[in-house]
Protein backbone atom coordinates (compact mmCIF):
# COMPACT_ATOMS: atom_id res chain seq x y z
CA UNK A 1 0.00 0.00 0.00
CA UNK A 2 1.42 3.31 -0.95
CA UNK A 3 2.36 5.94 1.50
CA UNK A 4 -0.76 8.14 1.26
CA UNK A 5 -3.31 5.64 2.32
CA UNK A 6 -3.81 6.54 5.93
CA UNK A 7 -6.83 6.33 7.80
CA UNK A 8 -10.25 6.66 5.07
CA UNK A 9 -12.16 9.55 6.81
CA UNK A 10 -16.20 9.04 6.79
CA UNK A 11 -18.03 11.78 5.96
CA UNK A 12 -21.99 11.24 7.00
CA UNK A 13 -24.54 12.67 5.05
CA UNK A 14 -27.49 13.79 7.32
CA UNK A 15 -30.08 15.04 4.54
CA UNK A 16 -32.42 12.00 4.82
CA UNK A 17 -32.73 12.54 8.73
CA UNK A 18 -34.62 16.03 7.34
CA UNK A 19 -36.70 14.11 4.71
CA UNK A 20 -38.15 12.33 7.31
CA UNK A 21 -38.75 15.02 9.76
CA UNK A 22 -40.45 17.55 6.63
CA UNK A 23 -42.80 14.39 6.11
CA UNK A 24 -44.55 15.56 9.25
CA UNK A 25 -43.86 19.34 8.57
CA UNK A 26 -42.42 19.44 12.53
CA UNK A 27 -39.14 19.50 14.40
CA UNK A 28 -38.40 15.59 14.61
CA UNK A 29 -36.49 14.04 13.97
CA UNK A 30 -33.43 16.69 13.92
CA UNK A 31 -30.69 16.64 11.57
CA UNK A 32 -28.44 18.67 14.33
CA UNK A 33 -28.77 15.52 16.75
CA UNK A 34 -28.04 12.96 13.82
CA UNK A 35 -24.88 15.04 13.25
CA UNK A 36 -23.77 14.88 16.84
CA UNK A 37 -24.63 11.22 17.40
CA UNK A 38 -22.69 10.57 13.97
CA UNK A 39 -19.36 12.29 15.62
CA UNK A 40 -19.74 10.75 18.55
CA UNK A 41 -19.79 7.38 16.60
CA UNK A 42 -16.84 8.49 14.45
CA UNK A 43 -17.88 10.21 11.55
CA UNK A 44 -15.03 12.59 10.16
CA UNK A 45 -17.34 14.85 8.97
CA UNK A 46 -20.83 15.72 8.31
CA UNK A 47 -22.07 16.44 4.68
CA UNK A 48 -25.49 18.06 3.81
CA UNK A 49 -26.98 19.19 0.69
CA UNK A 50 -29.06 22.38 0.07
CA UNK A 51 -30.84 22.07 -2.42
CA UNK A 52 -33.14 24.65 -4.57
CA UNK A 53 -36.19 23.46 -3.47
CA UNK A 54 -35.14 22.98 -0.36
CA UNK A 55 -37.06 19.39 0.46
CA UNK A 56 -34.81 18.09 3.11
CA UNK A 57 -31.98 20.25 4.55
CA UNK A 58 -33.15 23.28 5.00
CA UNK A 59 -31.00 27.07 5.88
CA UNK A 60 -31.95 27.10 9.24
CA UNK A 61 -29.94 23.07 9.35
CA UNK A 62 -27.26 25.47 7.87
CA UNK A 63 -27.10 27.40 10.33
CA UNK A 64 -26.98 25.47 12.79
CA UNK A 65 -24.79 22.89 11.95
CA UNK A 66 -22.29 26.00 11.08
CA UNK A 67 -22.30 27.08 14.79
CA UNK A 68 -22.64 23.34 16.34
CA UNK A 69 -20.31 20.63 14.79
CA UNK A 70 -16.99 19.87 15.68
CA UNK A 71 -16.06 18.40 12.58
CA UNK A 72 -15.89 19.71 9.32
CA UNK A 73 -19.06 20.62 7.09
CA UNK A 74 -19.28 19.52 3.54
CA UNK A 75 -21.67 22.00 1.87
CA UNK A 76 -23.33 20.26 -0.99
CA UNK A 77 -24.88 22.84 -3.34
CA UNK A 78 -25.80 23.22 -7.18
CA UNK A 79 -23.57 25.62 -9.01
CA UNK A 80 -26.21 28.69 -8.53
CA UNK A 81 -25.76 32.08 -7.84
CA UNK A 82 -28.20 32.05 -4.69
CA UNK A 83 -25.87 28.68 -3.45
CA UNK A 84 -23.34 30.78 -3.85
CA UNK A 85 -24.29 33.43 -1.60
CA UNK A 86 -25.11 31.18 1.35
CA UNK A 87 -21.74 29.55 0.78
CA UNK A 88 -19.73 32.71 0.91
CA UNK A 89 -21.90 34.15 3.85
CA UNK A 90 -21.16 30.61 6.11
CA UNK A 91 -17.63 29.86 4.77
CA UNK A 92 -17.56 26.24 5.46
CA UNK A 93 -15.11 24.09 5.47
CA UNK A 94 -15.59 22.42 1.96
CA UNK A 95 -18.17 22.95 -0.37
CA UNK A 96 -18.80 20.23 -2.87
CA UNK A 97 -20.40 21.28 -6.37
CA UNK A 98 -23.22 18.45 -7.38
CA UNK A 99 -25.26 18.40 -10.24
CA UNK A 100 -28.92 19.08 -9.91
CA UNK A 101 -32.55 18.57 -11.01
CA UNK A 102 -36.08 19.37 -9.52
CA UNK A 103 -37.16 15.77 -10.87
CA UNK A 104 -35.27 13.90 -9.57
CA UNK A 105 -34.95 11.72 -6.20
CA UNK A 106 -31.33 12.01 -5.58
CA UNK A 107 -28.54 12.97 -6.98
CA UNK A 108 -28.29 10.91 -10.63
CA UNK A 109 -24.62 11.38 -11.80
CA UNK A 110 -21.75 13.21 -11.98
CA UNK A 111 -21.73 17.33 -13.15
CA UNK A 112 -20.98 18.18 -16.55
CA UNK A 113 -17.62 20.34 -16.27
CA UNK A 114 -15.79 19.41 -19.29
CA UNK A 115 -18.67 21.68 -21.44
CA UNK A 116 -18.68 24.30 -18.70
CA UNK A 117 -15.02 24.90 -17.56
CA UNK A 118 -15.40 28.69 -17.89
CA UNK A 119 -18.51 29.00 -16.20
CA UNK A 120 -17.42 26.64 -13.14
CA UNK A 121 -14.06 28.21 -12.98
CA UNK A 122 -15.82 31.63 -12.40
CA UNK A 123 -18.28 30.30 -9.88
CA UNK A 124 -15.51 28.27 -7.69
CA UNK A 125 -13.11 31.04 -7.42
CA UNK A 126 -15.00 33.23 -4.70
CA UNK A 127 -15.25 29.86 -2.66
CA UNK A 128 -11.87 29.26 -2.68
CA UNK A 129 -10.59 32.55 -2.11
CA UNK A 130 -12.78 32.68 1.67
CA UNK A 131 -11.09 29.78 2.23
CA UNK A 132 -13.53 26.99 1.08
CA UNK A 133 -11.99 23.97 0.25
CA UNK A 134 -13.57 23.14 -3.33
CA UNK A 135 -14.74 19.75 -4.61
CA UNK A 136 -16.25 18.72 -8.10
CA UNK A 137 -19.19 15.57 -7.58
CA UNK A 138 -18.41 14.03 -10.92
CA UNK A 139 -18.56 10.18 -12.32
CA UNK A 140 -15.12 8.43 -13.15
CA UNK A 141 -14.36 10.01 -16.65
CA UNK A 142 -11.15 10.82 -17.42
CA UNK A 143 -12.64 13.88 -19.55
CA UNK A 144 -14.07 15.32 -16.30
CA UNK A 145 -11.43 14.70 -13.89
CA UNK A 146 -8.89 16.67 -16.17
CA UNK A 147 -11.72 19.19 -16.39
CA UNK A 148 -12.04 19.46 -12.92
CA UNK A 149 -8.16 20.16 -12.58
CA UNK A 150 -7.72 22.66 -14.78
CA UNK A 151 -10.80 25.10 -13.07
CA UNK A 152 -9.06 24.97 -10.38
CA UNK A 153 -11.10 22.35 -7.80
CA UNK A 154 -9.32 20.84 -4.98
CA UNK A 155 -11.09 17.68 -4.60
CA UNK A 156 -13.28 15.57 -6.58
CA UNK A 157 -15.79 13.04 -5.39
CA UNK A 158 -15.99 10.39 -7.76
CA UNK A 159 -20.05 8.77 -8.27
CA UNK A 160 -20.00 5.15 -6.99
CA UNK A 161 -24.01 5.02 -7.90
CA UNK A 162 -23.36 2.77 -11.12
CA UNK A 163 -21.01 0.41 -9.07
CA UNK A 164 -23.39 0.17 -6.29
CA UNK A 165 -26.63 -0.27 -8.97
CA UNK A 166 -24.69 -3.02 -10.62
CA UNK A 167 -24.07 -5.29 -7.07
CA UNK A 168 -27.73 -4.51 -6.06
CA UNK A 169 -28.86 -5.81 -9.31
CA UNK A 170 -26.47 -8.80 -9.86
CA UNK A 171 -25.24 -7.71 -12.70
CA UNK A 172 -21.82 -8.80 -12.00
CA UNK A 173 -19.61 -8.27 -15.13
CA UNK A 174 -20.60 -4.52 -15.16
CA UNK A 175 -20.18 -4.22 -11.66
CA UNK A 176 -16.46 -5.42 -11.65
CA UNK A 177 -15.91 -3.06 -14.97
CA UNK A 178 -17.51 0.00 -12.83
CA UNK A 179 -15.09 -1.09 -9.71
CA UNK A 180 -12.15 -1.05 -11.94
CA UNK A 181 -12.68 2.52 -13.60
CA UNK A 182 -12.98 3.52 -9.98
CA UNK A 183 -10.09 2.26 -9.48
CA UNK A 184 -8.46 3.24 -12.38
CA UNK A 185 -9.81 7.07 -11.77
CA UNK A 186 -8.64 7.48 -8.56
CA UNK A 187 -5.64 6.60 -9.35
CA UNK A 188 -5.42 8.97 -12.12
CA UNK A 189 -6.71 12.34 -10.26
CA UNK A 190 -4.16 11.67 -7.67
CA UNK A 191 -1.54 11.68 -10.46
CA UNK A 192 -2.86 15.51 -11.16
CA UNK A 193 -3.21 16.61 -7.38
CA UNK A 194 -6.18 16.34 -7.07
CA UNK A 195 -7.70 15.08 -3.51
CA UNK A 196 -9.75 12.00 -4.32
CA UNK A 197 -13.51 10.95 -2.29
CA UNK A 198 -16.05 8.87 -3.37
CA UNK A 199 -19.83 8.12 -2.75
CA UNK A 200 -23.48 7.57 -3.73
CA UNK A 201 -25.61 4.92 -2.86
CA UNK A 202 -22.53 2.55 -0.71
CA UNK A 203 -23.42 0.07 1.59
CA UNK A 204 -22.12 -2.45 3.94
CA UNK A 205 -21.42 -5.16 1.22
CA UNK A 206 -20.12 -2.55 -1.44
CA UNK A 207 -17.58 -0.27 0.55
CA UNK A 208 -14.89 -2.17 1.02
CA UNK A 209 -13.66 -2.50 -2.67
CA UNK A 210 -14.32 1.04 -2.80
CA UNK A 211 -12.33 1.69 0.93
CA UNK A 212 -9.40 -0.43 -0.45
CA UNK A 213 -8.43 2.38 -3.21
CA UNK A 214 -5.05 4.22 -1.94
CA UNK A 215 -5.81 6.91 -3.51
CA UNK A 216 -9.66 7.48 -2.11
CA UNK A 217 -9.11 9.70 1.24
CA UNK A 218 -12.92 10.38 2.34
CA UNK A 219 -16.31 8.26 1.40
CA UNK A 220 -19.79 10.01 1.90
CA UNK A 221 -22.30 7.65 2.85
CA UNK A 222 -25.84 8.93 4.24
CA UNK A 223 -29.05 7.11 2.64
CA UNK A 224 -27.88 3.84 3.72
CA UNK A 225 -26.82 4.56 6.91
CA UNK A 226 -29.78 6.36 7.84
CA UNK A 227 -31.90 3.60 6.80
CA UNK A 228 -30.20 1.33 8.95
CA UNK A 229 -30.58 3.42 11.82
CA UNK A 230 -34.17 2.01 12.05
CA UNK A 231 -32.49 -1.15 12.77
CA UNK A 232 -29.55 -0.78 14.21
CA UNK A 233 -29.76 3.20 15.87
CA UNK A 234 -27.97 5.74 14.28
CA UNK A 235 -24.20 5.01 15.96
CA UNK A 236 -24.21 1.90 15.82
CA UNK A 237 -24.94 1.99 12.09
CA UNK A 238 -21.97 4.49 11.38
CA UNK A 239 -19.72 2.40 13.89
CA UNK A 240 -20.46 -0.79 11.43
CA UNK A 241 -19.22 1.30 8.18
CA UNK A 242 -15.77 2.91 10.09
CA UNK A 243 -15.24 -0.87 10.95
CA UNK A 244 -15.65 -2.19 7.66
CA UNK A 245 -14.02 1.12 6.15
CA UNK A 246 -11.10 0.20 8.61
CA UNK A 247 -10.69 -3.52 7.76
CA UNK A 248 -9.93 -2.67 4.17
CA UNK A 249 -7.58 -0.21 4.80
CA UNK A 250 -5.87 -2.65 7.34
Amino acid sequence: MTEYAGRLRLGVNIDHVATVRNARGGAYPDPLRAAEIAQEAGADGITAHLREDRRHITDADIEGLMQTLTVPLNFEMAATEEMQKIALRHRPHAVCIVPEKREEKTTEGGLEVAREENRLAHFIAPLREVGCRVSIFIAADPRQIEAAHRIGAQVIELHTGAYCDAHAEARLAERDEELEKLRAMSAFAHSLGLEVHAGHGLTYDTVQPVAACPEVVELNIGHFLVGEAIFRGLGPAIAEMRRLMDAARA
